[in-house]
């Protein structure tokens, strides 16, 4: 494995014509056989869009916004990996290396809410990659397409695992007393240890907590997102994290089975093979039981929960958790404040 990255290899990607394999020659070019480090890379990109439409029934969001593509927290089980596949790229070590900026985000954003026929609906940023993944810091895209919204009051949501959203507290805080912005910060698991292996770029189990704290002191509306729920892996932490996040100040919990589409699917198993081999072929057994029968499950309406025995106790579970833990809260963004006239001049100097 390599330190400080989820993934153990550069996958090849589902479309690719040529196969290759690593074979060991007897030869070390490296002291101790190790691979030097795999520096993180950024490619400053243009788009014809930023807005993503979404009309799955099991998705409760219309558009989605993700600044970035890649992303550096590397986490083993992300469903996005396979989105590099479109790259050219691997949805391995490529994924969380080799990241693409979108500089023009914010104008695209202004044309795109301007148009005469859209419809206002509270936008999800973050749905794919963690906008407020490490090079957000130097890149801030995401302050500035939240700065656009602000200045339009058009509602939206971040889903984020990185403490680095902190800094955005000055715009989110107002926001927040108009009904205008909730933020899901991912927990995975308490245990640290798990964690670092899993997602080894981001913020620690411990910060997150402390996220949820310090957003909810401010009035801003924090749930805690549970996911991926892996079984003999993190499903135990369920009702903790639902007794902390309470603490803490959150207002609701949802959860995601973990999903293993296209290369996704041999990268976890690659990881949990090296990193938990006694539970291995137990985690794989009971994904099975709840995919019926395969790895992974697209169909609507259960591709996100699983079916079977397992998955009807863990949505019972997650349910009487939340409700004991007060974590039932399902108030609506305002759509009725949003006004494109209330944009500025000064909001295409964000650019």
């Amino acid at each position: 494995m390599i330190k400080g990255r989820g993934s153990a290899s550069n996958i090849q990607n589902r479309y690719e014509t040529l196969s290759r394999e690593v074979i060991h020659d007897g030869w070390s070019l490296f002291e101790d056989d190790e691979l030097p480090k795999f520096k993180t890379e950024v490619t400053e990109l243009k788009v014809k869009s930023i807005l993503s439409r979404n009309d799955s029934p099991d998705i409760s969001f219309r558009y989605s916004i993700n600044p970035y593509k890649g992303c550096e927290h590397g986490c083993i089980y992300c469903f996005a990996r396979p989105s590099h596949a479109f790259l050219d790229l691997s949805p391995g070590l490529d994924f969380e290396t080799k990241l693409f900026a979108k500089m023009n985000a914010v104008d695209c954003l202004i044309e795109e809410i301007s148009q005469r026929g859209y419809r206002c609906s509270p936008i999800s940023i973050g749905a794919n990659t963690d906008p407020y993944q490490p090079i957000e810091r130097q890149y801030e895209l995401t302050r500035k397409i939240v700065q656009v919204l602000a200045e339009c009051r058009h509602p939206f949501n971040i889903v984020t695992k990185n403490a680095l959203i902190e800094r955005d507290i000055d715009i989110l805080k107002p926001l927040a007393a108009l009904g205008l912005v909730k933020v899901y910060v991912s927990v995975t698991t308490l245990d640290n240890q798990l964690s670092a292996k899993m997602e080894p770029r981001a913020s620690s189990p411990k910060r997150r907590m402390a996220l949820v704290r310090r957003l909810a002191d401010q009035g801003i509306p924090v749930g805690v997102m549970f996911a991926p729920v892996i079984p003999f892996l993190n499903d135990s932490d369920l009702e903790s994290i639902c007794a902390k996040a309470s603490e803490a100040g959150a207002d609701s919990l949802g959860y995601l089975l973990i999903r293993l589409p296209h290369e996704v699917k041999p990268l976890f198993f690659e990881w949990l093979d090296a990193h938990y081999p006694l539970k291995a072929e137990h985690v794989k057994s009971r994904i099975r039981a709840m995919r019926q029968g395969r790895e992974n499950d697209t169909q609507f309406g259960r591709r996100h929960s699983g079916s079977g025995e397992y998955a009807s106790l863990l949505k019972k579970r997650a349910e009487l958790a939340a409700r004991r833990c007060g974590l039932s809260d399902k108030k609506e963004l305002d759509c009725s404040q949003f006004d494109t006239g209330l944009l500025s001049g000064q909001a295409r100097l964000f650019t």
